[in-house]
C-alpha cells in the first residue's frame, strides 16, 4: 500500500516554459480558495482510486443496461439480437465522443482553471447519467427516446474525456523508480471495483424483482446510485485538486494542457504506439464483461442473475491480478509484463469457442481465466508507453492515449464480437481477440526498437 509519509517540493515562481497571460490566469484561478498543505503519495493514490472507481461504476451500469434493459425498452420493434446490436451501437458513441471531450475540457482548463473543468465535466456526467434514469422509453416517446438516449450517451463520453485530472500521471511521476509498476496499477483497480458494485446491484435487482418490474422501473435505480456516487467522488477529488500543493506538484512536472495540434504533430508516434500497446487488454476487457452477458442473455437458459455472480467472482480475482501486476511489473518491467500477457491472451483466444460452447462449466472457466488475464494485463495497461512523452506533453498525451486505446480496443468490441459470433460463429471472436494481441505485440516491439534507435 502507498506510504503515508508527507513530502513537498520547493515551490517555483513560474512554471517552466510559461509566460503567457492565460497560464498566469490559470495559475491564479487554481489557488482561489485552495487550502495549503503537503500531499502524501497515499492521498494521490486514494484520489486516483476514488475517481476511477466512480467512473467505472458509471461505465458498467450503462454497459449492463445495454444488454439487459435497452434492447427491450428502447428497441422493442426489433428482435432480441438486433435490438442488442442497436444498443451496442449507442454504447460505442461514448468512446467516439471521449477524445473530443478531452480536447474541449483541456481548453477550459487552460483558459480558466482545473477545478472548473473538473466540476463541469462531472456535472455533465451526472446530468447525463441521471437523464438516462428518468428517460421515457420507446413506448412513450417513440424514436425520440432513442435520439435522447444517444445524446445522453454522447454526453457521458464527453464528460469522461473532460474528467481527466492528471492524478494518474502525477502518481506515476511521484512514485519511486523501483515501484512505478505498483503505483501504476492503483488507478486500474477502479475497473474491477466498479464492476463488482454494478454487477452486484443488477444481480440483486434481477433476483428480487419480476422481469416486468425490472424492465418497468427497477433498472433505473443503478443510474440513481451512479449519480449519487458521482457527487461523492466530485467532492473527494476536488478536495485534492483544489490544494495549492497539488498545483505546485503539477507545475514542477509541467503537467499542463498543451495544444493538441502541436502535440499530435510532435508526438503522433507516441500517441499511436500508446493506443495500440495495450490493445489486447482493452479488447479482452469487453470480451469477459459485456459480450458474455449478451451471449448468455440471447442464447442460454442460464439465470442472468447467477451468471452475474460468477462474473463478480471473476472481477474479484481480476482485482487480485491488478495488484499482482504491480509486483510483477516492478520486477520484470512494465513493457515486458504487457508483452507476456499479450502472448497469454493470444493463447487464451484460441479456447473461446470451446469454452463458451462448453456449457456452464466451460463458460465459468472462460470467465475466471479471462478475468485473471484481464487483471494482470489491465493493471499495467496505463503508463507503460505514455512515459515516452516529454514532460511538456504528458498531461494531454496520457489523456488522449487512453481515449484512443478505449476507442480502438474496447469501444466497438461488444458490437463486433456479438455480430461476428451470431452470424459466423464464436471462432471469429477468437480471431478478433487474437488480432488485438498481435497489435499489442507489434506496438511494444516497435516502441522498443524506436527507443534503442533514438
Amino acid at each position: 500500500m502507498a506510504t503515508t509519509t508527507s513530502y513537498s517540493l520547493p515551490s517555483s515562481d513560474a512554471r517552466p516554459g510559461s509566460g503567457s497571460s492565460s497560464s498566469s490566469n490559470s495559475n491564479s484561478a487554481r489557488h482561489i480558495n485552495a487550502r495549503d498543505g503537503h500531499i502524501a503519495p497515499g492521498e494521490i493514490a486514494i484520489g486516483v482510486v476514488i475517481g476511477r472507481a466512480s467512473e467505472y461504476f458509471d461505465f458498467f451500469v450503462y454497459a449492463m443496461a445495454s444488454v439487459l434493459v435497452f434492447p427491450a425498452v428502447f428497441f422493442p420493434f426489433a428482435d432480441a439480437l438486433q435490438g442488442t446490436l442497436y444498443s451496442f451501437v449507442i454504447f460505442a458513441f461514448a468512446f467516439i465522443a471521449r477524445p473530443f471531450g478531452t480536447i474541449a475540457f483541456m481548453a477550459i482548463q487552460k483558459n480558466f482553471s482545473r477545478e472548473l473543468k473538473l466540476m463541469l465535466a462531472l456535472l455533465l456526467l451526472g446530468v447525463s447519467t441521471a437523464g438516462i434514469a428518468f428517460l421515457p422509453t420507446y413506448e412513450h416517446l417513440g424514436m425520440a427516446s432513442i435520439v435522447l438516449l444517444s445524446l445522453l450517451r454522447i454526453g457521458q463520453g464527453v464528460a469522461l474525456g473532460g474528467s481527466w485530472d492528471g492524478l494518474p500521471s502525477l502518481l506515476a511521476l511521484s512514485a519511486p523508480q523501483h515501484r512505478r509498476g505498483w503505483y501504476a496499477m492503483l488507478g486500474q483497480l477502479g475497473a474491477p471495483v466498479g464492476f463488482i458494485v454494478a454487477g452486484s446491484l443488477f444481480s440483486y435487482l434481477l433476483y428480487a424483482l419480476s422481469a416486468e418490474d425490472f424492465l418497468a422501473w427497477g433498472w433505473r435505480y443503478p443510474f440513481y446510485v451512479a449519480f449519487a456516487i458521482n457527487v461523492v467522488a466530485l467532492f473527494a477529488r476536488l478536495r485534492l485538486v483544489s490544494t495549492a500543493e497539488y498545483s505546485r506538484l503539477l507545475d514542477e512536472r509541467e503537467l499542463e494542457p498543451t495544444n493538441v495540434v502541436e502535440m499530435t504533430r510532435s508526438q503522433g508516434r507516441n500517441l499511436l504506439i500508446g493506443a495500440l500497446a495495450a490493445l489486447a487488454s482493452y479488447a479482452l476487457f469487453h470480451l469477459v464483461t459485456v459480450f458474455p452477458l449478451s451471449w448468455i442473455s440471447l442464447y442460454s437458459l442460464r439465470s442472468v442473475s447467477e451468471f452475474l455472480v460468477v462474473q463478480i467472482i471473476g472481477a474479484a480475482l481480476a482485482a487480485v491480478g491488478v495488484v499482482v501486476s504491480g509486483l510483477v511489473a516492478d520486477r520484470f518491467g512494465r513493457r515486458t509484463t504487457l508483452g507476456t500477457l499479450a502472448c497469454l491472451i493470444a493463447v487464451f483466444s484460441g479456447f473461446v469457442p470451446m469454452l463458451m460452447n462448453g456449457g456452464e462449466t466451460g463458460q465459468n472457466i472462460f470467465l475466471i481465466l479471462g478475468f485473471i488475464l484481464l487483471g494482470l494485463s489491465y493493471g499495467q495497461a496505463a503508463g507503460a508507453v505514455t512515459a515516452n512523452f516529454p514532460a511538456k506533453y504528458r498531461y494531454t498525451g496520457a489523456a488522449l492515449t487512453s481515449d484512443l486505446a478505449w476507442l480502438a480496443g474496447a469501444g466497438f468490441a461488444p458490437l463486433v464480437a456479438l455480430g461476428l459470433s451470431a452470424h459466423f460463429g464464436l471462432a471469429y471472436v477468437s480471431i478478433y481477440l487474437l488480432s488485438g494481441a498481435a497489435c499489442s505485440l507489434a506496438a511494444l516491439s516497435l516502441n522498443r526498437a524506436l527507443e534503442i534507435r533514438d
